[in-house]
């Protein structure tokens, strides 16, 4: 039988023809583009509730940022993992179930991790979170981070903890969220590279504080390092010269018995002990004083001077440690030396006392948040998992590396 050639149909079969070949050709395209955005998979280990500090909040915040990235996937393994709450209560049998716990989670958690990023801080902390979680990373073939958060890293490895530097030097990056430490480790020949804290400035009330009242703060863990005592002398001499002088202290230590003994000793006038207040309430904290007071005898990157720059709460403090890399004397904040209450006191009445001073103070301040903000911040990250991700599957050609490193 004849079959009639119909143009049309014909013109109809090539048309299919187009876009099946498109189709093939679109699906092989997109497979490329998801094997080159194949996620990296983040294992971030780190303080987590109960446990409060600068530590466990910074980690928070970087997880929750990381986890709106479409190319990571992230997963936290607390130092601390909550299981049997009355076990965990006796002495001695909760450190070595929450040490075995620890142990156990992790071995199964970073098989699954690219990139394994550990918070440390220093002494018994550093041996018992920091050191198996590096050694069991690089054990398993992974790219680690160690993200160190001490002030008292010069003391603890110069100490005892100098045994623990090899264990450092296994670590594929050594990062820290202030360039002290940075200086710190370079005086052991570790090369280290700092990446700011995030703050998230907007979600603190800048109020303008004309003319400033001696209304006094301390929002500090209340431990011995924080040196408390010190703002009580310098609150003493405060109080004298103004006798409406009120002073506020904030947080939670195992040194609170002790520190409300000692108030009570020095007959302090208006002093008030409000305990851990929650980080969505900070704000109203800060909003009801005018000055911020703070001695630590070791510090690194108090996130809570940011917090004080956003508010537009001025800050007299010690110089320890990191926090000259953060305030710059008599620009953004007044400094004095370790445990000089007297010094304290007088900076504190000169802010009072000089209105216009304080004023240029907390404007330069004010201006300096911008640079801890996520905007700033997470592109440092990112750029830093991408070159270990990279690294690690051997895809990342020289000019590509230095790309990236340019962007930490």
């Amino acid at each position: 039988m004849n079959i009639a050639y119909n143009p049309f149909s014909e013109r109809l079969a090539r048309r299919r023809r187009k876009k099946q070949s498109r189709r093939a050709h679109d699906k092989s395209r997109f497979s490329t583009v998801n094997e080159t955005l194949e996620k990296i998979k983040i294992l971030i280990i780190a303080p987590g509730l109960p446990l409060v500090g600068g530590q466990a909040v910074q980690a928070q915040r970087l997880i929750g940022n990381f986890r709106r990235e479409p190319h990571l996937q992230v997963e936290f393994e607390p130092i601390n993992p909550q299981f049997a709450p009355r076990l965990q209560k006796i002495l001695f049998l909760r450190t070595a179930l929450t040490t075995l716990r620890y142990l156990f989670d992790l071995l199964r958690k970073i098989r699954r991790a690219d990139i394994v990023h550990v918070f440390a801080a220093s002494y018994y902390a550093f041996v018992l979170s920091a050191v198996p979680a590096i050694l069991l990373g690089k054990l398993c073939g992974k790219k680690v981070i160690l993200n160190y958060r001490s002030g008292e890293a010069e003391e603890f490895f110069r100490g005892w903890g100098r045994h623990f530097l090899r264990v450092v030097r296994l670590a594929d990056e050594v990062v820290s969220p202030s360039g002290y430490l940075v200086d710190v480790f370079a005086e052991f020949g570790i090369r280290g590279r700092s990446i700011f804290n995030i703050i998230n400035t907007d979600k603190f009330n800048f109020r303008e504080r004309k003319p400033l009242r001696p209304i006094f703060l301390s929002n500090r863990i209340l431990e011995p390092i924080y040196n408390i005592e010190c703002i009580f002398r310098a609150y003493e001499i405060l109080s004298e010269k103004y006798p409406d002088a009120r002073l506020i202290v904030a947080n939670e230590g195992p040194e609170r018995g002790a520190l409300e003994r000692t108030a009570r000793e020095m007959n302090l006038r208006n002093v008030e002990f409000v305990g851990l207040v929650p980080h969505d309430k900070v704000n109203e904290l800060y909003d009801s004083v005018d000055v911020y007071l703070n001695s630590p005898n070791f510090d690194c990157m108090p996130g809570s001077l940011i917090e004080c720059f956003a508010s537009g709460l001025p800050i007299v403090s010690t110089n320890a440690g990191g926090i000259p890399y953060i305030v710059a004397d008599g620009e953004t904040g007044l400094l004095v030396e370790k445990n000089d209450h007297d010094a304290l006191a007088e900076k504190a009445a000169y802010l009072l006392e000089n209105p216009q001073a304080a004023g240029a103070i907390i404007e330069k301040a004010r201006r300096e948040c911008a640079k801890y903000s996520w905007e700033q911040v997470g592109p440092q990250w990112l750029a830093l998992y991408e070159k270990l991700a990279a690294e690690l599957k051997g895809k990342t050609e020289p000019q590509k590396f230095l790309e990236i490193e340019k962007k930490v």
